[in-house]
């Protein structure tokens, strides 16, 4: 473990990445979590997989740079905070905790998240929300600042996916294709246009309600405190709310 370097105060640490491998560095964070640090600054993040996975409590984690797939896997409780961009299956089935993201997301952002909150100031690629999942008092909430690409919400059975559309220009339409594919549960609130055909079958469009804007204002009011953004005048905007038709769409295939 010499070939990290490590600056450790008391229950702080900071850690250069720099040429690390990811088996070394994530059994080197294990071991300092393991001491009792719970606030760690990861400088200069060039790809290194699974950081933060399965980790558990009170820990905060900065990470700057651009850490590699499945940040956040597994994790139940901590906060990361990314300044850069993160690759593919962001917050891999988030239990619990919050991932920040400033810049943008890869492909399979919040992949199976059954918990937590995460937020991406930019864009994501494809397949973001896919199979998100709610189960008792645990919901997910994924915002996305900008756009996603297609199958946004794939297969989703539960929790809330935001996309705000800060981005677009004036009367842009989304690019994402096959939005809802298969949905069978929660909700996508999305601002910017979108087209009936780029909607997944599975899937109708609402005007927002009450209790619609009780569970989209708080999301946000935490989205522009995390990036600096008005949060009056992202509210301002025209939202819709995408949701499931049916509760099982296949239901037809099986055989129960």
């Amino acid at each position: 473990m010499n070939s990290i370097e490590v600056k450790q105060n008391q229950d702080t640490a900071c850690v250069n990445l720099h040429g690390v491998y990811y088996r070394e560095l994530n059994t080197r964070l294990a071991e300092l979590v393991n001491q009792g640090v719970r606030s760690l600054e990861l400088n200069n993040a060039c790809g290194q997989r699974y950081i933060g996975t399965s980790l558990k409590g009170d820990l905060k984690i900065t990470i700057n740079g651009t850490p590699g797939n499945d940040l956040g896997a597994f994790m139940d409780g901590p906060s990361i905070t990314v300044n850069g961009n993160v690759q593919d299956c962001c917050g891999n089935t988030l239990n619990n905790g919050c991932i920040v993201v400033h810049g943008h997301g890869g492909d399979i952002f919040g992949m199976s998240a059954r918990g937590g909150k995460l937020f991406v100031r930019d864009y994501v690629g494809y397949r973001a929300g896919i199979h998100m999942k709610a189960y008792q008092d645990k919901k997910p909430s994924l915002v996305i600042g900008n756009t996603a690409q297609d199958f946004l919400g794939e297969y989703m059975a539960g929790g809330v996916l935001v996309v705000l559309g800060l981005g677009l220009g004036e009367n842009e339409t989304h690019k994402a294709n096959f939005i809802g594919t298969g949905m069978h549960g929660g909700v996508i609130y999305m601002s910017g246009k979108v087209e009936e055909h780029q909607l997944g079958k599975e899937v109708a469009i609402a005007e927002l309600d009450e209790a619609d804007w009780k569970t989209l204002r708080p999301l946000i009011d935490e989205f522009a405190q995390h990036f600096g953004y008005n949060a009056e005048e992202i509210a301002a905007r025209p939202f819709y709310k995408l949701y499931p038709k049916y509760l099982r769409p296949y239901g037809r295939m099986y055989a129960y």
